[in-house]
């Protein structure tokens, strides 16, 4: 451990140098020890480390940024509190992210560690109320030349930020319904897609979802997703009907009706997970059907009485 230790000190005082060649055999060094030897990050990060990577995405070489970035990356696996409490270090993320025309690779990696760092319920409310970094997520979903590897972990961190409620409405102020909601149609790779969606049902949980998802037919497009001829997958139904069902939640019995008079086709999508989905999939749609039903005899009852006072 001792030499570890050592080793940590020598190559993170060689970031600190002022050979440009020194740095970026340190970079390269620090980048392999952090993925392969998980013992040596949290002395990496102890010999103060996260700093000088928070700089260096910021430099203008692109290997030596996505060395640091695939370092943090790393470091944010066994040393999260350490990397939120670095001054500056979610600017630097923020910086990354906004380049990804540039350098896609570190923007990946940077959208990866923010993901890593969502992982703690705590720092989500901290995250998310960096609307930069949201944007730049969302910029990164929304544009047709990021790679796939870049949107994957875009989405990854959008839906971390979404798991607090308080951060859905900046998501959806910033633009990601038209993100999502556009990617969904327009994508055939399954795992996208999935992810795409798993994000549009956290954030179908807050008020501004109901008028945000009514300028994009949001409700057709999760309904067809229920249909099993769109050759969705599994998990994509789950969360569909799990964003139904949030939006439902929220807009009450003037929403249900909209998602009920989709036809009869979505009676039968959602049975469909009811009876085949995951356990947590099979009770959000009963739940859903319920909701559904019953604004549906409701409504009936209303037109029998209704024509009843005319005979």
């Amino acid at each position: 451990m001792e030499v570890k230790r050592r080793t940590a000190k020598t190559l993170v005082a060689k970031l600190s140098s002022v050979s440009e060649q020194s740095r970026k055999e340190a970079l390269s060094e620090l980048r392999l020890i952090t993925k392969h030897d998980p013992l040596s990050r949290p002395l990496i990060a102890d010999a103060g480390a996260i700093p000088l990577l928070a700089n260096t995405l910021y430099s203008p070489s692109s290997t030596s940024q996505d060395n640091a970035t695939a370092t943090l990356l790393n470091l944010s696996i066994s040393s999260p509190e350490t990397l939120i409490s670095t001054r500056g270090l979610l600017d630097a993320l923020s910086h990354s992210l906004r380049r990804h025309s540039s350098s896609s690779s570190s923007a990946a990696a940077a959208a990866a560690t923010l993901y890593s760092l969502l992982t703690v319920d705590d720092y989500r409310p901290i995250i998310g109320s960096k609307r930069d970094i949201v944007y730049a997520l969302i910029d990164i979903v929304r544009n047709p030349n990021s790679p796939s590897k870049s949107i994957k972990d875009s989405l990854k961190a959008l839906f971390g930020i979404s798991l607090y409620p308080l951060n859905r409405s900046t998501v959806i102020e910033l633009g990601g319904v038209n993100a999502l909601f556009s990617l969904v149609m327009k994508e055939g790779r399954v795992g996208l897609v999935e992810d795409a969606t798993a994000v549009i049902a956290q954030i179908a949980g807050c008020e501004e979802a109901i008028d945000g998802f009514r300028k994009v037919s949001g409700i057709g497009v999760l309904v067809d997703l229920l249909d099993p001829l769109t050759g969705s997958s599994g998990r994509t139904r789950e969360n569909a009907v799990s964003a139904l069902l949030n939006l439902v939640r929220c807009g009450g019995e003037k929403v249900a009706k909209n998602v009920g008079e989709m036809g009869f086709g979505v009676f039968d999508g959602i049975g469909e997970v009811a009876e085949n989905g995951s356990e947590k999939g099979k009770s959000k749609a009963i739940e859903l059907l319920k909701i559904l039903l019953k604004v549906v005899d409701d409504d009936d009852h209303h037109h029998h009485s209704s024509r009843e006072l005319y005979t």
